[in-house]
Formats: structure tokens, sequence, C-alpha cells
């Protein structure tokens, strides 16, 4: 597929490779992912925005992939659950460990989205960006101290059928305590 009225070349950086991709103006950056780039992790659960199934980090910010045009994002950093370990050989990122750990899903579906927005949240609370229910005492700017109430209004946007929200929430604490994940970003 050629560059034309309806197609232009979209250079993204995806899991910190640099990809070039030929795109329908109309495609989003979930269906260039999944389809184009072979990166099958973000799925497309309401492909409306209301699940968070296909959350990526785009430049370090979640994002609901179904809802950007993938032209939008041109010249973005994209960080998918498959860029979340490193190296493809590299170990697991600690979010994933500790999803593992606690037994924080069922059928898995909604992982990905819910690794990538946990690791958004991560970097938004150390960045110090308050949240509906942030303590009004915590200083702008400073880290906002994450209680369980805290994760679930910032995880509120990723939904899981199955029901693995208090498993969740505890794979998120033990990661922001163990204090080993690394900004918005690929490790």
């Amino acid at each position: 597929m050629g560059t034309d009225v309806f197609h232009s070349e979209v250079p993204l950086r995806v899991n910190g490779r640099p990809h070039s991709p030929v795109v329908d103006h109309r495609a989003t950056l979930l269906d260039v992912l999944r389809e184009q780039l072979d990166l099958t992790g973000a799925k497309k659960g309401c492909d409306h925005g209301q699940c968070g199934a296909c959350t990526v980090l785009v430049d370090g910010r979640r994002a609901n992939s179904c809802l950007l045009l993938a032209v939008a994002v041109e010249g973005c950093d994209i960080t998918t659950v498959e860029g979340l370990r490193g190296a493809e050989d590299g170990p697991p990122h600690p979010l994933q460990r500790a999803f593992v750990e606690r037994d924080a899903f069922q059928c898995g579906y909604c992982t990905p989205g819910q690794l990538c927005s946990a690791l958004g949240m991560l970097a938004e609370a150390r960045a110090g960006h308050a949240s509906h229910v942030t303590d009004p005492q915590v200083k702008g700017g400073e880290p906002v101290p994450l209680s369980r109430q805290e994760i679930q209004e910032r995880l509120s946007g990723n939904l899981c059928r199955c029901g693995a929200y208090p498993r969740i929430v505890e794979a998120v604490q033990d990661t922001a305590a163990a204090g080993d994940v690394e900004g918005g970003g690929v490790r």
C-alpha cells in the first residue's frame, strides 16, 4: 500500500523501535498496532473508549488506542504491553510480576490495558497529578500517596468483567510500595 490522498506514512516509535506504517487516515492506533505491527496485546473490547482494554501509553500518558487516529500520533512514542518487558527476553516488568504474584487476573482479556493504565497512573501520581479523590491537603506537584481508594479511582477507566479488581489494586499497591517502576514508558 502506498501513500495517496487517503493514506500516509506515519512515523512512530513503538516499544522503543521506529516504525513507519502507511495507514488509512481513518485507521485507529489500535488497528494499526494489531493489524500492521502485529502487536496484539492491546485488545479491542468495546471499541468506544469505555472499557480500557485498548489502553496504551502515548508519550508516557494513558490513552484509549481505539479512539485515537493513527495519523494523530505521528512522531509519538507508543508503549504497549509487549514493551513493558524492555528486551524480548528480559524479565517481566515489576507490574507484571505483581499481577502474577497477586493473581490479579482471571480470563486476562483486560490485563494488557490494566497494566498499561497502571503504569501510566503510577507516573501521574508520582508527578503530583491529583485525582477526584486526592486529599486536598496534598500539595500540588508533590507525589500523591496511593491509597486503595486512590488506585481504584485512577484505574476506574479500565473494566474487568471477571471482577479481579481487589487483586489488581493489591498488585498496584505492591508495585508502588516497592518503588521499582521507572517513568511512564519502557524500562
